[in-house]
């Protein structure tokens, strides 16, 4: 019996929304049509699962939409979701990410913004309030913009303890809480910043995306503006592990649903040159906590190929084998059934592929 699978997929004109039945995919959309969707999260604690979407419409500006219903209908509150206070002088500019939290914590969501700021819902992403101690860090009039604006881009949750948050800050590097966000410390020993005077600063690092490891939770995997790292003390030390792919520059990683050592990358060309590595549509799997490296070819396009896969644009679902989703800025959506093995592409011409989330029902 093939599993029923749920794929979201962001764009700059709205959101797709796929089902597998059957082993058979159908998509629709656009809904958000015309706003540029930045961050999806698939919230599957509770018995009926929950979509929250960040919007922004050039007209309306951002908004944080959820859906009970898998996307039927959906649901605006009728005052701002995500909004900065008045005496921060500051406003929300983008949503970048929407992260449910583990099950110790089955109603926190947390939703990353730009400018750089992190917010948390108690109540499955209808509310939201400013963690204030990462707003008002020390640091944090030394950090500056990356080429897509200051943001916290990732947040990442420990399945262990609902108190221990990390988060990737472009370009500030990653920060890190033990105590559910009532204090803050960069976390970024190990990982190079080629492009500053001091190569190993203590913060500063243009870290892109960060994935958690499904077997061992003090491991993470990181993808840099150059470089491939790994951490094994949950980010407290980085090990450079980017040897053997045919760059280390790129945007997004992944990491297995079920097996550990497993994760996933797409390797980009250069900072100055961001089409795929060698011009080829390839994701790369480790299969060794990043020791070694493996094109993944079957399926994928053969010749020449421009289409970039952005930061939040390759996820894992949690089925068994696992489901490993890819989208680019062709519009081209690609999906395996077979934990990467194989590939088949599901869309194409779409606008810019933003962001890609997938689950399991049922």
């Amino acid at each position: 019996m093939t599993t029923d699978v749920l794929l979201t997929v962001g764009t700059r004109k709205g959101l797709f929304i796929g089902r597998r039945r059957g082993g058979r995919w159908e998509l629709d959309g656009p809904h958000f049509n015309a706003q540029a969707v930045y961050s999806i999260g698939i919230d599957t604690r509770h018995p009926v699962p929950r979509l929250l979407v960040g919007g922004d419409s050039a007209h309306w500006g951002p908004s944080v939409f959820h859906s009970d219903d898998l996307g039927a209908s959906w649901t605006e509150p009728s005052v701002p979701a995500v909004k900065f206070p008045k005496d921060t002088g500051a406003s929300l500019e983008r949503v970048w990410q929407l992260h449910p939290a583990g099950p110790a914590a089955p109603d926190v969501v947390y939703a990353g913004s730009e400018p750089a700021a992190l917010f948390r819902s108690d109540d499955r992403g209808e509310t939201f309030e400013l963690v204030r101690p990462l707003w008002e860090h020390p640091t944090r009039s030394e950090w500056v913009p990356g080429g897509g604006g200051e943001a916290v881009h990732t947040v990442v949750t420990d399945p262990r303890d609902a108190d221990a948050v990390t988060v990737a800050v472009s370009t500030a590097g990653v920060f890190r809480s033990r105590d559910g966000g009532a204090s803050w410390a960069p976390s970024n020993k190990g990982v190079s910043a080629v492009f500053l005077p001091d190569p190993d600063p203590e913060f500063g690092q243009c870290v892109h995306k960060i994935a958690r490891d499904a077997v061992d939770p003090d491991r993470l995997y990181l993808q840099n503006h150059w470089g491939v790292f790994r951490s094994d003390d949950a980010g407290a030390n980085w090990k450079d592990v980017g040897s053997g792919l045919p760059s280390d520059f790129g945007f997004a990683v992944a990491a297995h649903p079920h097996r550990g050592d497993v994760a996933y990358v797409f390797p980009i060309q250069a900072d100055s040159d961001r089409v795929p590595a060698g011009r080829r549509c390839r994701i790369y799997r480790t299969s060794n906590a990043g020791e070694t490296w493996e094109a993944l070819v079957t399926g994928l396009p053969d010749g020449d190929h421009f289409g970039t896969v952005l930061r939040d644009a390759l996820c894992t679902d949690d089925a068994d084998p696992a489901g490993v989703y890819f989208g680019n800025r062709n519009g081209e959506v690609y999906a395996s059934a077979d934990d990467g093995d194989s590939w088949q592409q599901l869309a194409s011409h779409l606008p810019d592929v933003l962001c890609v989330r997938a689950a399991v029902l049922g």
